[in-house]
């Protein structure tokens, strides 16, 4: 891994720049998102960032993102490059104030309701790069939630990001802070890319062995009753235990990673479970996924599942991503999905000899995936130590 050379600003430059008070809604205009219903995800139409798209990385991930029914979205919803958006309001009072920039984005892209777009008016001023470092750093937190540093921020609003006081030097610096941070994020979503590639690697074995049957040996395997021989129809709930998550408000922070229905969300000092499990959202996005295989925690809109016999982790895993989760929620606000629903899941199994194989294949792809997301962890935690001592 290759790191980025540190050039900060010297001290020199530092008494040069005339670093000054700006008020943010004096540079920068607000804007809240779309409000709407579940019946408005569609297969195709604008794309949406939600609050279950924020995580700690700068930009978002443009291909996991929804589409939402057209006619809602209105010229004045459409982001443009520059554009930064925060987590206005959210049941898990942790993402909000959560930001990303919005970094070349697909045509048509809009967002929540449940967030506020800034767009910095003159940027041959005031370098939207700069300032979406700057509403990353602990002291914009600090200020926001009008209290201690690490305090979760009850509710945003675009008053409340107006009238923040922004310290800021000239555009030269600014940029120049930018361009060192940044290059820590340009390593990150390069490494973002490679593990989404060996990601998708796995989902066409996946596909490849046990949906269109082109496994080890399928050649020389005969089909009785519809199913290859030596392998059987079960229920998924005869394959995996589920286990509820639990609030995590309490817990002081540490070095084990929290996952919620949206994904990573913090590092906590107490372990739910060490080892392997797949996580299956119980409330909110049902179609995030995730498998793990380390000490964690699951937060109470997350189910994690616990694997009852050897080689079916990976298999569990991608069996569920097949699935459209948001097709069987039973919620009404909210998309909610039960234990029992998830247990009644038909599953094909295949015999020992290949589930063993398929894991060995996957495992292989993804033992890379967990050496490039350490990678990542160490980038982000250089960039955030960074980014304190330049803001």
């Amino acid at each position: 891994m290759n790191k980025p050379k540190n050039n900060p600003p010297t001290q020199k430059e530092h008494r040069m720049s005339k670093w000054q008070n700006i008020r943010l809604g004096d540079i920068a205009d607000f804007s809240n998102g779309i409000n709407f219903d579940k019946s408005s995800y569609c297969e195709n139409g604008p794309y949406l960032i939600g609050v279950s798209d924020f995580g700690e990385e700068l930009f978002p991930d443009y291909s996991t993102l929804r589409h939402i029914d057209s006619t809602i979205v209105r010229e004045c919803n459409l982001l443009k490059d520059g554009d930064i958006v925060f987590v206005r309001s959210n049941g898990n009072k942790a993402l909000v104030g959560r930001s990303m920039l919005i970094k070349n984005p697909p045509e048509n892209t809009s967002f929540s309701g449940f967030c506020i777009r800034a767009r910095i008016k003159n940027h041959e001023s005031f370098d939207p790069l700069f300032f979406a470092y700057l509403f990353k750093s602990e002291n914009f937190r600090k200020a926001i939630a009008g209290c201690s540093i690490g305090a979760n921020i009850q509710n945003l609003s675009q008053g409340k990001l107006a009238s923040y006081m922004a310290y800021v030097p000239s555009i030269e610096i600014q940029r120049k802070i930018a361009d060192i941070l940044s290059a820590y994020d340009d390593l990150i979503e390069n490494n973002r890319k490679q593990i989404k590639l060996l990601e998708e690697a796995a989902q066409r074995l996946y596909k490849e062995w046990f949906i269109d049957l082109r496994f080890p040996g399928y050649e020389n395997t005969k089909i009785i009753n519809g199913i290859p021989e030596g392998w059987e129809k079960t229920l998924l709930g005869n394959l995996i235990e589920i286990k509820y998550g639990k609030d995590h408000k309490n817990i002081p922070n540490g070095n084990i990673p929290v996952y919620g229905s949206g994904g990573f969300m913090r590092k906590c000092s107490r372990a739910l479970h060490n080892g392997e499990a797949v996580l299956i959202p119980r409330k909110g996005s049902l179609n995030n996924i995730m498998y793990v295989n380390e000490t964690f925690w699951t937060v109470d809109t997350m189910f994690y599942a616990l694997m009852n016999q050897q080689n079916i982790g990976f298999f569990v895993y991608f069996l569920l991503k097949s699935f459209d989760m948001y097709a069987m929620n039973i919620g009404a606000a909210v998309p909610s999905m039960t234990t029992s629903i998830l247990n009644a899941i038909d599953v094909v199994l295949p015999n020992a000899t290949i589930l063993e194989d398929f894991h060995n294949n996957v495992n292989a792809l993804f033992k890379r995936v967990s050496t490039l997301n350490k990678q990542n962890d160490k980038l982000m935690e250089t960039r955030n130590r960074l980014l304190t001592k330049l803001l």
